[in-house]
Protein backbone atom coordinates (compact mmCIF):
# COMPACT_ATOMS: atom_id res chain seq x y z
CA UNK A 1 0.00 0.00 0.00
CA UNK A 2 2.72 2.19 0.90
CA UNK A 3 4.05 1.95 -2.48
CA UNK A 4 1.29 3.17 -4.24
CA UNK A 5 0.84 5.94 -1.79
CA UNK A 6 4.36 6.98 -2.89
CA UNK A 7 3.61 6.49 -6.54
CA UNK A 8 1.07 8.51 -6.30
CA UNK A 9 2.45 11.28 -4.76
CA UNK A 10 5.42 11.10 -7.54
CA UNK A 11 2.56 10.93 -10.39
CA UNK A 12 1.12 14.32 -8.42
CA UNK A 13 4.28 16.25 -7.93
CA UNK A 14 5.47 15.79 -11.46
CA UNK A 15 2.27 16.36 -13.24
CA UNK A 16 2.30 19.64 -10.91
CA UNK A 17 5.64 20.65 -12.19
CA UNK A 18 4.73 20.31 -15.60
CA UNK A 19 1.74 22.81 -15.30
CA UNK A 20 3.68 25.01 -13.73
CA UNK A 21 5.66 26.03 -16.56
CA UNK A 22 5.51 29.96 -16.70
CA UNK A 23 3.47 31.40 -19.54
CA UNK A 24 4.43 33.62 -22.42
CA UNK A 25 2.71 36.56 -20.43
CA UNK A 26 4.65 35.54 -17.21
CA UNK A 27 8.16 35.22 -18.95
CA UNK A 28 7.67 38.86 -20.18
CA UNK A 29 6.28 40.01 -16.62
CA UNK A 30 9.34 38.18 -15.01
CA UNK A 31 11.83 39.39 -17.99
CA UNK A 32 10.75 43.07 -17.25
CA UNK A 33 10.33 43.23 -13.61
CA UNK A 34 13.93 42.04 -13.27
CA UNK A 35 15.39 44.40 -15.63
CA UNK A 36 13.47 47.02 -13.81
CA UNK A 37 15.23 45.86 -10.93
CA UNK A 38 18.78 45.99 -12.64
CA UNK A 39 18.65 42.32 -11.69
CA UNK A 40 20.02 40.70 -15.44
CA UNK A 41 21.28 37.90 -13.34
CA UNK A 42 17.61 36.78 -12.78
CA UNK A 43 16.91 38.19 -16.33
CA UNK A 44 19.46 35.94 -18.26
CA UNK A 45 17.21 32.37 -18.00
CA UNK A 46 14.59 34.10 -19.62
CA UNK A 47 16.29 35.10 -22.85
CA UNK A 48 16.92 32.83 -25.59
CA UNK A 49 20.41 31.63 -26.56
CA UNK A 50 20.05 34.05 -29.80
CA UNK A 51 18.59 37.38 -27.58
CA UNK A 52 21.79 36.86 -25.28
CA UNK A 53 24.00 36.40 -28.53
CA UNK A 54 25.23 32.92 -27.67
CA UNK A 55 26.74 35.09 -24.51
CA UNK A 56 27.90 33.13 -20.67
CA UNK A 57 25.42 34.64 -18.14
CA UNK A 58 28.35 36.79 -17.12
CA UNK A 59 29.28 38.37 -20.65
CA UNK A 60 25.88 38.88 -20.62
CA UNK A 61 24.96 40.46 -17.19
CA UNK A 62 28.03 42.53 -17.16
CA UNK A 63 26.81 44.03 -21.00
CA UNK A 64 23.29 44.81 -19.80
CA UNK A 65 24.31 46.37 -16.87
CA UNK A 66 26.70 48.36 -18.55
CA UNK A 67 24.30 49.50 -21.62
CA UNK A 68 21.80 50.30 -18.81
CA UNK A 69 24.25 52.26 -16.95
CA UNK A 70 25.44 54.39 -19.55
CA UNK A 71 22.43 54.86 -21.34
CA UNK A 72 20.85 55.96 -18.20
CA UNK A 73 17.91 53.78 -18.49
CA UNK A 74 14.77 53.94 -16.19
CA UNK A 75 12.01 51.76 -16.73
CA UNK A 76 8.88 53.38 -14.56
CA UNK A 77 6.18 50.77 -14.96
CA UNK A 78 5.05 48.54 -17.56
CA UNK A 79 1.78 46.72 -18.84
CA UNK A 80 1.94 43.06 -20.27
CA UNK A 81 -1.50 42.57 -22.66
CA UNK A 82 -2.48 39.01 -23.33
CA UNK A 83 -0.29 37.14 -26.44
CA UNK A 84 -0.92 35.13 -28.64
CA UNK A 85 0.69 31.26 -29.14
CA UNK A 86 1.41 30.29 -32.78
CA UNK A 87 3.18 27.71 -33.07
CA UNK A 88 6.44 27.32 -31.69
CA UNK A 89 6.05 30.74 -31.16
CA UNK A 90 4.69 33.64 -29.01
CA UNK A 91 3.93 37.25 -29.50
CA UNK A 92 3.47 39.30 -26.15
CA UNK A 93 2.68 42.94 -25.98
CA UNK A 94 3.74 45.71 -23.77
CA UNK A 95 3.14 49.21 -22.79
CA UNK A 96 6.78 50.61 -21.51
CA UNK A 97 6.59 53.81 -19.62
CA UNK A 98 10.47 54.38 -19.94
CA UNK A 99 13.59 56.77 -20.71
CA UNK A 100 16.79 56.97 -21.55
CA UNK A 101 19.57 59.63 -22.58
CA UNK A 102 19.59 58.62 -26.33
CA UNK A 103 16.06 57.15 -28.04
CA UNK A 104 13.72 58.18 -25.32
CA UNK A 105 14.93 61.21 -23.82
CA UNK A 106 11.39 62.40 -23.54
CA UNK A 107 9.87 59.40 -21.38
CA UNK A 108 7.31 58.56 -24.61
CA UNK A 109 5.38 55.74 -24.17
CA UNK A 110 6.38 52.80 -26.03
CA UNK A 111 4.27 50.11 -27.09
CA UNK A 112 6.37 47.20 -27.66
CA UNK A 113 6.20 43.70 -28.87
CA UNK A 114 7.93 40.52 -27.77
CA UNK A 115 8.19 37.66 -29.58
CA UNK A 116 9.37 33.93 -27.42
CA UNK A 117 10.06 30.55 -28.55
CA UNK A 118 10.16 27.64 -26.61
CA UNK A 119 13.71 26.62 -25.46
CA UNK A 120 15.30 23.76 -22.98
CA UNK A 121 11.59 23.33 -22.30
CA UNK A 122 9.94 26.56 -21.20
CA UNK A 123 9.27 30.19 -23.39
CA UNK A 124 11.62 32.37 -23.26
CA UNK A 125 12.24 36.07 -25.27
CA UNK A 126 14.33 35.64 -28.27
CA UNK A 127 13.11 39.20 -29.59
CA UNK A 128 12.02 42.63 -28.75
CA UNK A 129 10.48 45.27 -30.91
CA UNK A 130 8.39 48.57 -31.36
CA UNK A 131 4.76 48.34 -32.82
CA UNK A 132 4.16 50.44 -35.80
CA UNK A 133 1.63 53.03 -35.31
CA UNK A 134 -0.60 50.79 -37.87
CA UNK A 135 -0.16 47.29 -35.84
CA UNK A 136 -1.21 48.93 -32.67
CA UNK A 137 -5.56 47.83 -32.72
CA UNK A 138 -3.81 43.99 -33.32
CA UNK A 139 -1.55 43.99 -30.53
CA UNK A 140 -3.26 46.33 -28.26
CA UNK A 141 -6.92 45.56 -27.36
CA UNK A 142 -8.61 48.34 -25.63
CA UNK A 143 -9.91 46.19 -22.43
CA UNK A 144 -7.23 43.68 -20.96
CA UNK A 145 -7.06 41.90 -17.97
CA UNK A 146 -3.27 42.86 -18.12
CA UNK A 147 -0.90 43.52 -15.02
CA UNK A 148 0.30 46.65 -14.21
CA UNK A 149 3.90 46.98 -12.84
Amino acid sequence: MRRWIALLVLILSSTAFATDSPTPEDTVKQYLTAVKAGDFNVAYPLVSHDMAQNKTKEEWVKEQQWVMQMAEVKIFEFQVYPGKIEGEKAYVPNVLNSQDKFLNQLGVIEHELYTLVKEDGRWKINQQQIVANTDLAKWFPKESGADKK
